[in-house]
């Protein structure tokens, strides 16, 4: 399994970033992909999954409306576009199968004025 996100960087508080997963080394599209992420000092957090055909996804209430979820099996790849951002979304972002740990090193974003 190999799994590596991109995407990330410093955006103003109200700005957007898409953020994507290159995925490698499984068959992709057999499985619900998910998006978690780890601000500094603090736990682990989950914020958005997807099943494996893209039609269904869920969202932690904390982005619910703001961030949207989908993939793309022809390409092996994961999104997550987020709008909105605020300063409380600042952390370093992982994707992962649902259910499993994340293997990639993540990307961070940072949303400061």
């Amino acid at each position: 399994v190999r799994l590596v996100e991109s995407g990330g960087g410093l955006v103003q508080p109200g700005g957007s970033l898409r953020l994507s997963c290159a995925a490698s080394g499984f068959s992709f599209s057999l499985y619900a992909m998910q998006w978690t992420r780890q601000a500094l000092d603090k736990g682990p957090e989950w914020v958005s999954e997807i099943n494996s055909a893209g039609t269904d996804a869920e969202y932690a209430d904390s982005v619910k409306g703001r961030f949207t979820i989908s993939r793309d099996n022809s390409k092996n790849t994961l999104f997550l576009e987020m709008n909105n951002l605020r300063p409380e979304d600042t952390a370093v972002y992982y994707c992962a199968k649902v259910g499993d740990i994340p293997r990639g090193p993540g990307t961070q974003v940072t949303v400061s004025s």
